[in-house]
């Protein structure tokens, strides 16, 4: 039997939903319970429910348009649902849909790698409130849309939701802005001045050259300083100390020096941090080119995270500079 609100293949009554936003949103979960969460929390906020169909759905009608925000919940990978994700990746890009995707903390390195167009969401085993928070952020990046009648409660709890995640969001996003990066944490470039070669002394010459760049520094000293960071949590609430960004580039520097590979899950591991938040800053940092995507030349099924180069040659230089004293500073 048809559940109320849904035709036989689970689209939206959308007569019940025409007061709603303008934002047309999909879920595709295999879990009744969830799609049902899914779907209240998505009418509680306001969207117009497109539809609600188990995740085979993706395969079965590729004609079939999706909404602008797509909801998805995978907590196991099979090679179907890995297709279903890869043709999802696409489609979503294509369409410039929202994606959010959930999925298991053992599943993430599938999942990650079948999703590198859509830049989607990705949320870790996530609670309720995560899911409503992903759905903020959404909100928060699309001015102008309109309410359906709520209740004042759900109305002003909807719009604090929304400007705090657009407060975060604005931080985070600071690292992806080129005009903030003077006032960022990271910012690249060669020490200055450049030191002067032998032909500068020529007479009417003068002739910089690009200093050497330094060697990474031992992993062994960074994989030291990543263990002394993390006797802290021994002693000290975890949080206190979070420092996520980090610690990811102390993990991949190191990652990098030893010339191995960092899947998603050991960096988010890595990371000291819930896996969500691990996955938008890697997100986060990937936009401001501090981090890349890197897909295994030998399995498509597979995709890591690496310092960029530049990331690489920062994170050189800052330990050249503290030289000998670096393992004093642990």
């Amino acid at each position: 039997m048809a559940q109320a609100g849904f035709d036989y293949h689970g689209t939206a009554d959308v007569a019940a939903n025409d007061a709603g936003l303008s934002l047309a949103l999909s879920i595709f979960a295999d879990r009744p319970h969830v799609r049902d969460t899914m779907r209240d929390d998505a009418l509680a906020a306001g969207f117009r429910l497109h539809e609600a169909r188990d995740v085979a759905a993706l395969l079965d009608d590729q004609a079939r348009p999706l909404g602008e925000v797509v909801l998805l919940d995978c907590p196991v990978v099979d090679a179907a649902t890995m297709a279903a994700l890869a043709r999802l990746d696409m489609r979503a890009a294509h369409a410039g849909a929202h994606l959010i995707v959930s999925t298991s903390a053992g599943a993430l390195d599938d999942v990650f790698a079948c999703l590198d167009q859509s830049r989607p969401q990705l949320l870790v085993d996530p609670t309720r409130a995560e899911r409503v928070i992903a759905l903020g952020r959404v909100l928060a990046r699309v001015p102008n849309l309109r309410l359906r009648e709520m209740t004042q409660d759900d109305r002003l709890t909807l719009l604090r939701l929304t400007e705090q995640v657009g407060q975060i969001a604005q931080r985070l996003d600071r690292l992806a802005d080129k005009s903030a990066l003077p006032d960022s944490a990271f910012r690249f470039g060669s020490p200055q001045p450049a030191y002067h070669g032998p032909d500068d002394e020529q007479p009417g010459e003068e002739r910089l050259m690009r200093a050497p760049r330094p060697a990474l520094p031992d992993p062994r000293l960074v994989r030291r300083i990543i263990r002394q960071r993390q006797v802290r949590a021994r002693f000290f609430d975890s949080e206190l100390f979070a420092d996520p960004a980090w610690d990811i580039l102390l993990d991949l520097t190191a990652a990098r020096a030893e010339h191995t590979r960092v899947s998603v899950t050991s960096l988010c591991i890595a990371s000291g941090v819930p896996p969500t938040t691990a996955l938008r800053w890697i997100g986060q940092m990937t936009d401001a080119g501090l981090l890349q995507r890197v897909e295994d030349e030998t399995d498509r099924r597979r995709a890591f995270i690496a310092l960029s180069d530049k990331a690489a040659d920062a994170m050189a230089r800052y330990f050249a500079e503290l030289g000998k004293e670096a393992a004093q500073l642990i």
